[in-house]
């Protein structure tokens, strides 16, 4: 046990969760973690059943008496996101994650923490071993890929677990209760490369934006922070006015990460590398001033690589479609909804932008709680892309969830919530895709609830997990569990 959980409360969630953080967990490396789990099932004398999306479930009977209480299954996904800083240096296929106690946080040092969803992890491992409580029959599912798509509930068998009452742990609100949540699509657009020679005396430059804060592209949305590929747009546009001719851009890492880093290469007319440098510098003070109150640590740089004196730009002509459908392309907010208050109904953000040796891409992300909105705000997307004479590429996208505020499990975990903390919970929906909209699908009348312990920044080197609340969060999962009947 290392210092930065070492008395940390309960002892065995935090002993667990840095087990598996020792394991890299990103999305598609999953079976490293999935097999662990199922060799600590089976150490534990449980019942483990792996399927080929390395989806595990573990069963564990039911205490003395409390053998005829219906089955409740607990669940939590395995995979992280993987982002870090661009000076930490990291391998996420092998390093692990280096836990950081900060006050009444815990952090990782330079990346992602992996909280999301790996406190679930470590609640359902602790609750596993853990011989002394009293409760009915508990399956403990762990969903792989969830972070990429959620493919690990998309592939899952109706028959792979038995209960019918569902507690999705992979909620970031202490005290919150979710019972509802959107779905969402992708929506890719691409160019094929169109180049030339480098005009003479031009001299290559390389800009990028820092900095920024990032986060959940569906959890922050609404926020008001920046989007690092808008942002180096941006500046590109701004240069083209000087001569500035593109060679690649590329940022964002996830399609549901608001992108916090971007940078793009551009050869200038020599005569104006000055002229560059202002521009630059004036854009950096006129967006940072834009955005002071949630990005103050924004960053917009300007490199100049006088070296580089060959290679091939875009031709003006897709230059100009590029980059105006950067431009062009919503990103933010679309609709609030006019039944739950604060609650963000559809959105879209502009995630990825990559530049390889065929072509230039770009992958955004559409949300909403109204399935016919998510259609609308993909079909807004793509006219965008096709306009500027992009192929596009949709993806299948998954269901929402929608509420049932009639649930007997609400109105259980309400009851035990007011029992222990003697406060209401706050019962809402969330602008973010859940496993429980495909579980939900694939097995009609699943009762299913959402809750978690208090994080924030996720899926950013941001990341907190908010010490305190592990263990309410722990409690109430323990009295809930003894409660169901």
């Amino acid at each position: 046990m290392s210092k930065a959980i070492e008395g940390l409360k309960p002892e065995r969630v935090f002993y667990y969760f840095e087990e598996i953080n020792k394991i890299p967990r990103g999305s598609k490396n999953e079976k490293a973690i999935s097999n662990y789990i199922v060799a600590t099932a089976k150490k534990m004398g449980l019942e483990a059943k792996q399927d080929k999306s390395l989806n595990v479930v573990v069963r564990k009977p039911a205490t003395a008496g409390r053998e005829n209480v219906k089955s409740i299954c607990l669940q939590g996904h395995l995979d992280m996101v993987c982002e870090k800083n661009n000076d930490t240096v990291h391998d996420f296929l092998k390093d692990p994650i280096t836990l950081v106690r900060d006050g009444n946080f815990l952090r990782a040092a330079g990346t992602t923490l992996g909280a999301d969803n790996g406190i679930a992890v470590a609640t359902n491992l602790a609750i596993m071993e853990d011989k002394t409580l009293e409760h009915g029959p508990v399956e403990f599912l762990f969903t792989t890929d969830e972070e990429m798509g959620l493919n690990g509930a998309n592939n899952l068998d109706a028959d792979f677990i038995q209960s019918r009452t569902l507690l999705n742990l992979d909620s970031e609100e202490e005290g919150d209760l979710f019972v509802g949540c959107s779905g969402g699509k992708n929506t890719t657009g691409w160019w094929a490369l169109d180049t030339e020679t480098v005009p003479a005396k031009h001299t290559a430059v390389v800009l990028a934006v820092k900095g920024l804060r990032g986060g959940h592209s569906g959890l922050e949305i609404d926020k008001g922070r920046g989007n690092a590929l808008k942002i180096v747009n941006r500046v590109v546009i701004a240069l083209s006015g000087l001569g500035a001719r593109l060679v690649s851009m590329n940022g964002g890492n996830k399609s549901n990460a608001i992108p916090r880093e971007a940078d793009a290469v551009v050869f200038v007319p020599a005569k104006n590398i000055d002229a560059a440098k202002a521009c630059v510098a004036e854009l950096n003070s006129t967006i940072h001033a834009e955005l002071a109150t949630v990005e103050p640590d924004l960053s917009i740089s300007i490199e100049v690589k006088p070296r580089v004196k060959s290679g091939k730009v875009l031709k003006k002509k897709l230059q100009k479609k590029i980059t105006q459908t950067l431009s062009a392309l919503p990103h933010g907010v679309l609709k609030m909804s006019a039944d739950i208050k604060d609650l963000v109904e559809s959105s879209t953000n502009v995630a990825i932008v990559t530049t390889d040796k065929k072509r230039i891409s770009v992958i955004t992300s559409q949300r909403s709680s109204v399935a016919s909105e998510i259609l609308d705000a993909c079909d807004m997307v793509a006219s965008v892309l096709d306009l500027g004479g992009a192929v596009v590429e949709p993806s299948e996208g998954y269901p929402g969830w929608k509420p049932n505020l009639d649930s007997a499990i609400l109105k259980l975990a309400r009851e035990t919530y007011k029992k222990l903390y003697g406060t209401d919970t706050n019962v809402k929906a969330i602008h973010a895709g859940l496993e429980c909209g495909i579980i939900g699908e694939k097995i009609p009348g699943m009762d299913m609830l959402s809750f978690g312990p208090t994080m924030e920044g996720v899926h950013s080197p941001d990341e907190k997990l908010h010490i305190d609340t592990v263990e309410r969060f722990y409690t109430y999962v323990l009295a809930i569990l003894k409660n169901i009947n």
